[in-house]
């Protein structure tokens, strides 16, 4: 596991970030309805789902990329990556980037691709299960409270908050907090409650984290890797009364502004939505196709420079080659006789036998035997 910022890339200032579960089945269809109307209702530009079978994602993932402009005319791309089901729901992964820094007043990313129903469980933290828009009451049992708050600090994208009851609230200290957070960090941030007896589970539960809630109080979790400058994330007192919590929300505010490493897996999905992004306007597309033919032009002009260069290095060594041969005054070289279609073993054989019976007949006769009686005389 990394261990400092500095092993994975920082987290652009253009770029939000979040990974939950949507609980239950039918999310595609949950997705496509709130897209159509979020579309119809002009909140965004314009939406699009990838064929399934696009890219090099994995069996039964579904891609969506939606977007829309926010104020002083700002356009926002954003991509969400559904896993394919499993028995805990599917996991959904979304990036969104602006093409300027990215403003906390600004909409939230999640709500332009989720309904704002309490009752669609899109929200659950992938890593924890825990809920971004409610409250989450820590476990009874000490040793659930740290797996729950260690995978918290290591695994999950989003910022996690820790507040102590100092005694048991009455119907106003049971609203969300995250309510009152600005737009974009409303899907961004998991409140946990600690009940009045939990203090002490709760600190020896953080001990690793480096941070301690303060009784009556909250704390927000530094994360992992830990950003070096975040400073005190704690807060001393927290009303539980209905007032604003304007020191705590400072802080979750403060620390949510801090340049962080992207998550693990975060860098694959910000490469994936800006260079393969598809949602793209007309001039988009005129602007591509331009690119593209300038690309194929420029590829097509070393080619042939290439071959030019490759003619003209030949040409020159056929000219020094020639000088040499006039220079040392040796003969041109005897052309290589073509080569010859090789022959099967009966037609060598007549052609033999052809050439030893012309032998034969233009052979002079043999003279003739000598009578004995000629002999003698």
């Amino acid at each position: 596991m990394p261990t400092s910022p500095t092993e994975r890339p920082a987290t652009p200032p253009t770029v939000w970030a979040a990974r939950g579960r949507h609980v239950g089945t039918a999310a595609r269809d949950v997705l496509l309805r709130t897209l159509s109307g979020n579309k119809d209702d002009g909140v965004i530009d314009d939406f699009h789902e990838l064929p399934e079978d696009a890219g090099d994602g994995a069996a039964g993932e579904r891609v969506f990329e939606a977007r829309w402009r926010v104020p002083e005319d700002v356009t926002v791309r954003a991509r969400l990556t559904l896993a394919a089901a499993s028995a805990g729901g599917q996991e959904w992964t979304l990036i969104a980037e602006a093409e300027a820094h990215w403003e906390l007043g600004w909409p939230s990313p999640a709500g332009m691709f989720w309904p704002d129903d309490p009752d669609v469980t899109w929200d659950r933290d992938a890593a924890t299960g825990l809920r971004m828009r409610g409250l989450n009451t820590l476990p009874d049992d000490d040793k659930a409270v740290r797996r729950l708050l260690r995978d918290a600090g290591r695994h999950s994208w989003l910022i996690h908050v820790i507040v102590h009851e100092a005694m048991t609230p009455d119907h106003r200290g049971r609203v969300p907090l995250v309510r009152l957070l600005p737009p974009s960090l409303r899907h961004r941030v998991v409140e946990h409650r600690a009940a009045p007896q939990q203090l002490r589970v709760v600190n020896w539960a953080l001990e690793e984290s480096g941070v301690q809630v303060p009784r009556g109080g909250a704390v927000v979790l530094p994360g992992s890797p830990a950003v070096p400058d975040a400073g005190d994330l704690s807060v001393r007192t927290v009303f539980l009364d209905g007032t604003e919590p304007a020191e705590l929300i400072a802080t979750v505010t403060r620390y949510a502004a801090l340049e962080r490493p992207l998550p693990d897996g975060a860098e694959a999905a910000l490469t994936a939505l800006r260079e393969e992004w598809r949602l793209l306007t007309l001039v988009e597309e005129l602007e591509r196709e331009r690119k593209l033919v300038a690309m194929y032009a420029e590829a097509l002009e070393a080619m042939t420079q290439s071959r030019d260069l490759y003619r003209e290095a030949a040409e020159r060594a056929g000219e020094a080659l020639a000088a040499l041969r006039d220079s040392a005054g040796a003969p041109p070289p005897r052309a290589e006789p073509p080569e010859q279609r090789p022959t099967s073993p009966l037609r060598a054989l007549t052609r033999g036998l052809e050439r030893w019976k012309s032998a034969s007949a233009s052979a002079p006769p043999a003279p003739a035997p000598r009578d004995e009686s000629e002999r003698e005389s």
